[in-house]
């Protein structure tokens, strides 16, 4: 059988595409994606982590551009991180698998998929920018794909923008990711436009990739009545009812979204162990950034302690260097500034998070201040973190309730302790580098998310 007879006959079956051209074996889920892609026009997929729709992505590109001739597939994400590291990689991997009859039609190039010897067919990978939506106007061909992965992060007006391109006679569009927030595009075609497209939901339980392990574990960490086990294992849209400080939605987007760093003075923030089990956390930020993963140790005394911070501060060139270290004087951390004060030549400033808060009509300590600024940082959508878990967990796990004269109150590490949660030392850290007292200038503008704070040194009682 000729290769063109072979491509027309597999045209009209993408499960047996995938299974012969690429050596992959579906899961149920996935094949009824597959067989939907034949009778739908507009496909959303909310899933948990790591149930296979990049596997999934991957195929249907390589399937539209084998067997939609000519045809466009227009790939998009958030980041460069998803598109590259993840979707193009997948292409490759199971482009690989191909018979080279087949395989050596395709040429990958970093940021596109072309079709050899045919007019005008390839895939291009796009990244999707609240700055820069245009990037996806423009795509009118027949056969046109549009695939749009982690959707949840990806801004309304780049779906208004690429919504043109879907005008055209046979256009199809699928969406994908885990679904980390109860508003925007993604979160509508599960809802009041659910009549108009196809709708899809994967849990971590109906995917034969996800370790059990990893289940059980988010389960231990979080709970089962948790957004964090809703949105990564379930598959399923944060609960509007929970009162988490930070939204998960927040901290996922900042984890996959890309950031010029702010040209602004660092600030480290430091939480000293007060307790056997508790850790001494060192962050490092600048401006919109979260620089590296916080620094934890236990089980040094005071001076060891100083040590550590002296030796990350010495290791770095001048203009690296912080401009305020910040330290919760509770317990240990008074004489840790004492004494940092002596040694390093940059502001050392002693924090107890029980004072007043600049905002003494809006919370009732300053810690309760710190941990709201921390979360207008995640609001910005302008911030970026590494990945850390553990860190992750620490920021979401908090809860914030309304005193009997209206102002806030942040749980207590003791009540959080009560719930299964340990000391949230990392969040803890990175709060306290929002409550710099300094208002620095670098080119004659405001030092960005160091909002002075005129903290009143009373202590709460």
């Amino acid at each position: 059988m000729k290769n063109s007879e072979i491509i027309t006959k597999l045209a009209l079956d993408p499960i047996l595409f995938v299974e012969t051209m690429l050596g992959a074996k579906p899961q149920k889920w996935q094949r009824k994606v597959l067989e939907d892609l034949l009778i739908h026009d507009k496909i959303s997929i909310k899933s948990g982590h790591g149930t296979g729709k990049s596997a999934l992505l991957s195929w249907l590109i390589i399937y539209w551009l084998s067997t939609k001739i000519p045809c466009k597939v227009a790939v998009t994400a958030n980041t460069a991180r998803q598109l590259n590291d993840v979707l193009m990689a997948e292409c490759n991997k199971w482009h690989r698998n191909m018979p080279d009859g087949f395989k050596n039609l395709f040429e990958f190039k970093s940021d596109k998929i072309n079709l050899l010897g045919a007019v005008d067919s390839f895939a291009s990978f796009v990244t999707s920018r609240r700055e820069s939506p245009e990037s996806l106007q423009g795509f009118h061909r027949p056969n046109m794909l549009f695939i749009c992965d982690e959707a949840s992060g990806i801004p309304d007006i780049v779906f208004e923008t690429a919504e043109g391109s879907l005008s055209t006679k046979g256009a199809k569009v699928i969406l994908t990711g885990n679904p980390t927030r109860n508003s925007g595009y993604f979160y509508d075609t599960h809802h009041k436009m659910r009549d108009t497209w196809k709708r899809y939901s994967v849990s971590c339980h109906d995917s034969d990739f996800v370790n059990p392990t990893f289940i059980a574990d988010m389960e231990k960490k979080y709970g089962i009545d948790s957004n964090v086990y809703r949105i990564r294992v379930l598959g399923e849209f944060p609960d509007t009812n929970e009162d988490a400080i930070i939204p998960l939605h927040l901290i996922s987007e900042s984890l996959e979204r890309d950031v010029e760093v702010d040209e602004t003075e660092v600030v480290w923030g430091c939480d000293v162990a007060r307790f056997g089990s508790d850790k001494t956390a060192l962050a490092k930020r600048q401006g919109n950034t979260l620089l590296e993963p916080i620094k934890v140790w236990q089980g040094k005394d005071l001076m060891e302690t100083v040590g550590v911070i002296v030796a990350e501060y010495e290791a770095l060139p001048f203009d690296k260097r912080p401009q305020e270290i910040l330290i919760d004087a509770i317990g240990l951390g008074a004489g840790v500034a004492d004494r940092l004060q002596e040694l390093l030549d940059c502001q050392v400033s002693a924090i107890n998070v029980a004072e007043l808060p600049s905002m003494q009509e809006k919370y009732m300590r300053l810690r309760d201040e710190l941990w709201f600024l921390c979360r207008e940082w995640f609001e910005s959508r302008n911030c970026k973190m590494p990945e850390d878990e553990e860190l992750i967990t620490e920021l979401t796990a908090p809860r914030y309730s309304f005193m009997s004269n209206g102002k806030i109150k942040v749980e207590s590490k003791e009540q959080l302790k009560k719930r299964g949660f340990s000391s949230p030392d990392k969040a803890d850290a990175l709060c306290l580098t929002f409550g710099s007292r300094g208002s620095f200038t670098i080119n004659n503008r405001n030092y960005k998310w160091n909002r002075p704070i005129e903290r009143d040194m009373k202590w709460v009682v």
